[in-house]
């Protein structure tokens, strides 16, 4: 359905983006894309996305011709009458070319129906705006009174804008663009505006086909109204097609690649003269656009920039669902087919074709060959990926850095195993962003359980969580910073949320170990879940060991902590950690300390000094805690009479069940000995 001359498609023309896109009208490229393209895509019956059925509603002032217009288009003839209010109409799924069907809702616009018409359009994947060519107040009311209304019921759908009753328009110098441009100015919410005629048939399905198409092939993912620019998202959608369609990795698309491109995307092969005719257009007017080997990504991206432009946006969202994208310009969730489910004690890591894959993708970005992605080299790695997966916490300040703000090796591969513990399947789905191509089953996989590693005494997991609970300033945020090589502020800032850190320990194997820090007042609410610490491979204890207060207040939470992997099972190894050993400890600290490390049965508090620099090889002492889980296992009081009268009833079992089996065998014997007896007399 092509439109007339007065049919408007979007409110401004593309402006510039990065890398530039220019408005261009171009003829030859014009009857590549808009004809060869949408041909073959309206043929495709798989690029709509997950939409099964559109619904339509059409609302506006009385007498604009709602009910008319929903009758022309269903029956392709002028009803001489119309009831007030049609019932529900219904297009076939083959009245258009993406055989969706449409259902089209006739509304009433007064005040009585006001909430069957508030209910109708929260319902609504689209709404169709009348007002009646020959009736100018209606026109004015459209902004004056419905788009706002619009926007009072918060109804974020698209909108199509019709002008009914053209045939009894009056006025035929003022063109709909001059009418309606200031009002699609005010309101962005507007997708297409179109004038038709119910009583001649003019333009009358393409008000239905507009609507449909705004909804299965929507404006704002790809395009942003208020800055009239493609959006970041899209961009890099197509930035990895291209890279993915680039076969030789030489920056350009060949006539090869263009074509199975194009075979992949709409079925259909590109002759050798519409090749080398899109080529000649883009480089007359983007001369970066085509180099030696092709067409380039700021000529894919041109071309791209153009179909939007001339109102075709169902030919960039066929290329984006046909490479896995859904509305959100995101892989859709078929395509990370891995399933993670595991028990609490159990976490996933990268694997090792995975991490080999990372580095050989580190040392592809750090173009300075300086050993570390500088914070330009990360983004372009990222660039192909719906957004950095490391702009926000817990991942944004989770590594040490270099001294330029770059990320070496070691906390590249830190920030990957973090991300894949916290967050599997958006690990997994960033790797395929960037460019892995093995089997996604094969890039994580899911360690054993926590409660076997005790069992067998031993753990052989490579990222290992540990928590850090301890009262305020007792230095948990010093601990974690200075396991980044960061030092400390002068100031004490109160850590409010939990706080993760990540780095490589070597103990002659690489571990990589996660810190997670737990603030004083989050520790209950951890605590109230069962499954709590079946993450947690090591726990730890802060204290400021110059206060008396701080080490009570950590010596309680390891009490909470004991006790609560004794009633739930999931026990850990904790540790004792005496911070600021830089300072004069209490008076009776080192009675306490040795006290509480006997009573619970675990090691000696560890003294350290971040001040001075003096961690006392605490790290390596958490992974040595938690490669050998059987051990440093706190006990409390309760937890000790438990195992205690277990102990004692497994005894007393054992004890009858030796006496039931010596009566057994005494019975049977004297019955052997009385049948023998028997015989010989």
């Amino acid at each position: 359905f092509n439109p007339k001359s007065r049919s408007i498609f979007s409110s401004k023309p593309v402006r510039s983006t990065t890398p530039p896109i220019s408005r261009f009208f171009l003829k030859t490229v014009t009857t590549f894309s808009l004809s060869h393209f949408v041909m073959a895509s309206k043929s495709n019956t798989n690029v709509v996305g997950e939409k099964t059925e559109v619904r339509v509603v059409v609302v506006g002032d009385h007498g604009t011709g709602k009910s008319s217009l929903i009758v022309s288009a269903a029956s392709e003839a002028f009803p001489q009458q119309v009831p007030p209010v049609l019932p529900i109409t219904r297009l076939p799924a083959d009245y258009y070319p993406d055989r969706v069907p449409v259902t089209i809702v006739d509304t009433s616009s007064s005040l009585e129906n006001r909430n069957k018409l508030t209910q109708e359009l929260k319902l609504a994947d689209a709404v169709v705006l009348t007002y009646a060519c020959d009736q100018p107040v209606t026109l004015d009311r459209l902004s004056t009174f419905w788009l706002l209304e619009l926007r009072r019921l918060d109804v974020n759908v698209p909108v199509i804008v019709v002008g009914c009753k053209l045939d009894a328009r009056e006025d035929t110098q003022t063109s709909l663009e001059q009418v309606m441009s200031p009002i699609m100015q005010q309101f962005r919410e507007i997708e297409t505006c179109i004038e038709c005629s119910a009583k001649n048939l003019i333009q009358v399905p393409e008000v239905f086909y507009y609507a449909q198409k705004a909804v299965l092939h929507p404006t704002g993912p790809l395009f942003d109204q208020e800055t009239q620019t493609l959006r970041p998202r899209c961009v890099r959608a197509l930035k990895r097609i291209f890279i993915l369609c680039d076969h030789d990795r030489d920056g350009a698309l060949s006539d090869s690649e263009l074509n199975d491109f194009q075979v992949k995307c709409f079925n259909a092969p590109l002759q050798s003269s519409e090749i080398t005719g899109v080529k000649r257009v883009v480089q007359e007017k983007l001369s970066e656009g085509v180099n030696e080997n092709g067409l380039t990504l700021t000529g894919f991206l041109f071309l791209h920039a153009l179909f939007i432009e001339k109102g075709r946006l169902e030919t960039t969202w066929t290329v984006l669902r046909k490479f896995g994208y859904d509305n959100e310009i995101k892989l859709r969730d078929d395509l990370i087919p891995v399933s993670f489910k595991r028990a609490p004690d159990q976490s996933v890591e990268l694997s090792n074709e995975a991490i080999e894959f990372l580095k050989g993708i580190f040392c592809l970005f750090d173009i300075d060959t300086d050993g570390a992605l500088r914070p330009a080299e990360l983004d372009d790695l990222f660039s192909t990926a719906p957004e950095s997966p490391w702009n926000e916490a817990p991942y944004k300040d989770a590594a040490q850095k270099t001294a330029l703000g770059g990320l070496s090796l070691d906390g590249f591969l830190s920030k990957w195993s973090l991300m894949t513990l916290l967050e599997p399947a958006k690990s997994l789905a960033n790797l395929i962003y960037i460019g892995y191509a093995g089997d996604a089953a094969s890039a994580l996989r899911i360690t054993r359980r926590r409660r076997v590693d005790r069992k067998k005494q031993h753990s052989e997991r490579n990222i290992i969580q540990c928590f850090v609970f301890g009262p305020a300033k007792a230095g948990k945020s010093e601990l974690l910073s200075s396991f980044l090589g960061r030092s400390n502020p002068e100031s004490y800032t109160p850590t409010t949320t939990e706080h993760f850190v990540a780095n490589v320990v070597d103990k002659g194997t690489k571990k990589t170990l996660i810190l997670r820090e737990i603030p004083e007042d989050g520790v209950k609410p951890l605590l109230s879940s069962k499954e709590s610490l079946a993450a947690c491979d090591v726990a730890i204890f802060v204290h400021d060991c110059s206060d008396e207060q701080s080490w009570k207040k950590a010596t309680e939470m390891l009490i909470d902590v004991a006790s609560h992997g004794e009633g739930s099972g999931f026990e850990v190894p904790c540790l004792i950690i005496a911070a600021k050993e830089d300072l004069d400890p209490y008076p009776m600290a080192a009675q306490d300390s040795v006290r509480v490390s006997r009573d619970m049965g675990i090691e000696a508090p560890i003294p350290i000094s971040t001040k001075l620099g003096d961690l006392n090889n605490v790290y390596r002492k958490i992974i040595s805690a938690a490669e050998r889980p059987h051990l440093s296992i706190p006990e409390t009081e309760v937890g000790r009479s438990r195992k205690q009268y277990r102990q004692l009833v497994n005894r007393s079992l054992m004890f009858v069940s030796v006496g039931a089996a010596v009566t057994v065998v005494g019975l049977t014997a004297y019955r052997v000995y009385a049948a023998r007896k028997n015989s010989s007399s």
